[in-house]
């Protein structure tokens, strides 16, 4: 059996709200996809709506996960490409222009780079920072939607770029629970693009699509058009405010909700059949009730949440105009007949999505609840050994030593 190189190692690690997810992939020469060798989920304690509310329940959890990947896999994990959460993550979009700097008017990477930079000048308060940039499409001398435009002649190089931005404490605070979990980070992703990389086809971001993310603690909605993205947000709202609502309208605790919710509900649009009586024996000897009003508490918050998500589509221009429709992804988008719902208060085709083209242990990531921990981990194949990952992760390694450095001193 060959052996396997720590280098062709690739590892995303999805830090939620409800649940921990650590996928580790392999990229062999020979083989046509990517191979999933090992899967750790952990419940996600110290965390909220995204956000970590204490770190070190939150690296507890981090370490469960890992644990239990590297035991399936039998991989040393010690870095990773993770996400970023919260109604705090924000995009924008801007434009950047230079003037093209070689005499033969020959546009080189460094231009390129020069009106990425441009376009990330934007104005920021204090304590907001930038996750990713996006470059859309290049304009060169007036001429537009140009992919790439190096090698090619102008004066005037214009980028327009998708920028993502976050609140930098809640950003510190997931890294360090990572870095304190022993795992260094190549590389930070909204969960929602994450999600996309691993379930979205090329034709389907030509045309023009929406990724749904329905997470515990929130939604995470990412927009293509033309292969590009062209907004992404993220709502405070997800699947555990369900799992709240039934816990109020049946008088019982979260746990016994949640065993509810996962059980019992099936969104329907059709009130046939409402009258329904189900035995709940978790709910002791008061435990009869109607389905209709199960799925009424239920269908009454996934309406606000899609309903929020359009008010998302028509801000970018997009309600109701994306001809490949919406996926849903995320542990919320399991919910029975949650399609129909979506369709209806959207308008657009809806369809589950879930991770595809991978090979090895593909029957615990074929659900819609790893789409954003297995694009995790394609990103970090992707941009594995790049320039500018290689100099963040320098970055990142230099800042730890600072500042482990300035903690020992008196």
């Amino acid at each position: 059996m060959a052996t396997t190189r720590q280098e062709d190692i690739y590892i995303g690690l999805d830090v939620g709200s409800t649940k921990v997810c650590c996928v580790v992939g392999l990229q062999e020469e020979a083989a046509a996809h990517p191979s999933v060798i090992g899967v750790g989920v952990a419940s996600a304690e110290g965390m909220r709506k995204g956000v970590v509310v204490d770190v070190e329940e939150t690296v507890s959890s981090i370490t469960a996960a890992v644990d239990e990947a590297e035991r399936i896999s039998g991989i040393a994990i010690d870095h990773a490409t993770i996400n970023i959460d919260g109604a705090h993550v924000s995009s924008l979009n801007s434009t950047g222009v230079i003037a093209v700097g070689r005499a033969d008017q020959e546009i080189a990477v460094e231009d390129v780079r020069r009106a990425e930079e441009a376009a990330t000048a934007v104005q920021m308060p204090p304590n907001r920072e930038i996750i990713q940039m996006f470059p859309r499409s290049f304009t060169v001398d007036g001429q537009t939607n140009i992919k790439d435009p190096v090698g090619m002649n102008g004066v005037r190089l214009e980028v327009e770029a998708h920028i993502v931005t976050g609140a930098t404490p809640a950003i510190k605070n997931l890294q360090r629970a990572v870095y304190q979990a022993g795992i260094d980070i190549e590389g930070q992703v909204m969960v929602p693009l994450a999600a996309a990389r691993a379930v979205l086809t090329k034709k389907q971001m030509e045309l023009g699509v929406a990724v749904v993310d329905i997470g515990g603690g929130t939604t995470g909605i990412a927009v293509y058009e033309d292969g590009e993205i062209l907004s992404s947000s993220v709502l405070p709202v997800g699947a555990n405010h369900i799992t709240n609502d039934l816990a109020i309208g049946l008088r019982t605790d979260i746990e016994i909700a949640e065993k509810i919710k996962r059980a019992h509900v099936k969104i329907s649009l059709s009130k046939s059949g409402g009258n329904d009586k189900l035995r709940i024996e978790e709910l002791g000897s008061e435990g009869v009730v109607l389905r209709r009003d199960l799925n009424d508490i239920a269908g009454a918050r996934l309406e606000e949440i899609f309903t929020m998500v359009r008010k998302e589509l028509a801000k970018a221009d997009k309600d109701g105009m994306l001809p490949a429709g919406v996926v849903l992804t995320g542990g919320g988008a399991k919910l029975p007949g949650i399609e129909e719902l979506a369709k209806h208060v959207l308008q657009l085709p809806v369809t589950i999505g879930q991770p595809s083209g991978l090979s090895g242990l593909i029957d615990k990531v074929s659900d819609p609840a790893f789409a954003a921990p297995v694009g995790l981990m394609l990103e970090n194949m992707a941009h594995a050994g790049t320039s500018d990952h290689s100099a963040d992760r320098l970055g990142d390694t230099v800042d730890r030593i600072r500042k482990t450095l300035r903690n020992l001193l008196p």
